[in-house]
């Protein structure tokens, strides 16, 4: 297989670095690569304001802050997604309520999340888990029900694109981006917060500089840490933002080529009834294989941005075909996660000190279909811009491998 940490950094990205050294000036505040990136990133997205800042998750405690909870305040999220979603909302000192998924790709359940809504809940914090897009028109207008913000959380999600044609990130109130070492395109770490609000944007500009407002001189307005991109990392992630739309699109290609390969092992068309009239699971279709009996729910490629290839065994089979593939030597492995966050150790620790506010007598509730996706039925393979049809090719042999097919 290629090597699943292919990265798109070449000649563009030294001579960017090269460029900044040479002006002496590697601090955003007085630079000029910083602001041209959030100019290029809100260009790109249709977005108001764009601000850069230090990581993804940098990028998604500057979405908090902008939802501005009061101490105890809720915030509903997944169980699925990376730390960097939750800390976020403990550093604020709200307490994060996770609410169940989709079983079929892992994003959030929009009536999971209604039913967790109550007085305390401030936000809806939303992950496009693997680039697949969540139901955020769903969620858009829940929230706006119950005059909630909802916070995208695109880390996985560079281009993934929505129903109505706009890109994730921007149906929300606040859309966050990560250009870490292995996202779509990657400054080693970085990350971007965009929104159409202005207040909202002021918010997250001074925190993301200590609270300080630079037109009024050396004063602080509010809390605020340091969270800044450095101009050596924005004058990167400019050069990868120019190969992001080949990054994607290579992506597709050979993601839709894998699908249309598992399809001809059995596997059915995502847009009609299982042959086995076995169940529909939202963005999936389960089909039942003539050899052994397995089922594979293969991933709709509508809007999909893959930053990793996704499959659902809904009877429990994703341990042992990731144990086959990986053997094969594709970069492929049960669960994503070792538990969902809900069952994270964490809970029973501190949080600050000796201090367990604000969650004293806080336990997450049972997501019961994410903790089945991540013990028994989901899979990922690592997938890249770099794979070709070859790959392809080896990943659906050592797939029909598995189920016994020639």
């Amino acid at each position: 297989m290629a090597e699943p940490a292919g990265r798109t950094l070449g000649d563009e990205e030294v001579a960017a670095l090269e460029r900044v050294i040479r002006s002496g000036m590697l601090n955003s505040v007085w630079g000029a690569e910083a602001r041209a990136l959030e100019r290029e990133v809100a260009e790109l997205y249709g977005s108001r304001h764009a601000i850069a800042c230090a990581s993804g998750t940098a990028a998604l405690h500057l979405s908090v802050v902008a939802a501005a909870p009061d101490p105890g305040d809720e915030i509903i999220t997944t169980p699925i997604t990376d730390f960097g979603t939750v800390a976020p909302i403990l550093a604020q000192n709200a307490v994060p309520v996770f609410a169940d998924v989709d079983p079929s790709d892992g994003n959030l359940d929009p009536d999971a999340v209604a039913a967790l809504i109550g007085p305390r809940t401030r936000a809806i914090m939303v992950v496009h888990l693997f680039g697949a897009p969540a139901k955020v028109g769903e969620l858009r207008r829940l929230a706006d029900r119950h005059g909630l913000a909802l916070i995208e959380d695109c880390a996985q999600a560079w281009l993934t694109e929505l129903p109505d044609g706009r890109y994730a990130g921007t149906a929300g109130h606040v859309g966050t981006l990560s250009l870490q070492q292995w996202k779509h395109i990657t400054c080693g770490d970085g990350g971007l917060a965009l929104t159409d609000d202005d207040e909202l944007a002021r918010r997250m500009r001074l925190f993301a500089d200590k609270g300080w407002d630079r037109a009024a001189g050396r004063s602080h307005e509010s809390l605020g840490l340091n969270y800044r991109m450095t101009e050596l990392q924005a004058a990167v992630a400019r050069a990868q933002l120019a190969k992001l739309p080949e990054v994607v699109a290579s992506r597709r290609r050979t993601a839709g080529q894998l699908i249309e390969g598992l399809r001809g092992l059995g596997l059915g068309d995502a847009e009609t009834e299982p042959k086995t009239g076995g169940p529909k699971m939202g963005g999936l279709q389960a089909c039942e294989l003539e050899a052994g009996g397995v089922r594979i729910g293969l991933p709709r490629p509508d809007g999909h941005a893959w930053w990793l290839f996704p499959l659902v065994l809904p009877e429990g089979d994703a341990p042992g075909l990731a144990a086959h593939l990986s053997a094969a030597g594709i970069p492929a492995r049960a669960g994503y996660l070792k538990e969902p966050l809900n069952q994270a150790p964490l809970w029973d620790a501190p949080v600050y000190g000796s201090s367990r506010y604000p969650l004293e007598d806080y336990r997450p509730a049972p997501c019961p279909e994410a903790e089945r996706l991540v013990a028994t039925t989901l899979l990922t393979i690592d997938w890249n811009e770099h794979y070709t049809s070859e790959h392809v090719k080896v990943i659906t042999e050592a797939v029909a491998g598995y189920l016994g097919r020639p």
